[in-house]
């Protein structure tokens, strides 16, 4: 499968239907401390355990958007992308569970659709992408939308 490729994809090399599963990654204590220093999110249900007691989840979760970064980077180490992306177009995105503190997630990633364009020398290419946790729970999922150079001439 191509999508097992160490080096970046050409356009032309993704295939519709094609599945890659990334490697997993536990969210730290400090992942979440970092990203509300990084963001300025301080909301109360990712750094106040005795606040997040008497919440909806009981106990701390890391931010939705923390999750998404890392996913992000995950997609990144499978190395289908490295020095053949372009440009990371559009992401519509789903925060469909929560991440707690010691969860360890990975990414699903399946090729939805391609789409070539010529004029920039580049094709479309579009991902289904799921962050699943330990035990194989969907909590965020969504299309991801990147321009991929097409095949050297």
């Amino acid at each position: 499968m191509a999508l097992k490729e160490s080096r970046g994809l050409y356009f032309e090399e993704f295939v519709v239907g094609e599945k890659v599963t990334s490697q997993s990654r536990t969210i730290t204590e400090t992942d979440v401390v970092m990203f509300a220093g990084l963001s300025g999110d301080f909301n109360e249900i990712h750094t106040s355990e005795a606040f997040s007691k008497g919440e909806r989840f009981g106990k701390r979760i890391a931010h939705g958007l923390l999750g998404l970064s890392v996913a992000s980077g995950l997609a990144f180490q499978m190395g289908f992308l490295v020095g053949t992306v372009e440009v990371f177009r559009a992401i519509e995105w789903e925060f469909t569970g929560a991440i707690f503190l010691g969860d360890t997630i990975r990414v699903v990633a399946e090729v939805a659709e391609t789409k070539p364009v010529p004029r920039l020398k580049s094709g479309k290419v579009v991902f289904k992408v799921s962050v699943l946790n330990q035990d194989g729970q969907l909590v965020q999922r969504g299309m991801w939308t990147v321009l991929m150079k097409m095949l050297p001439a």
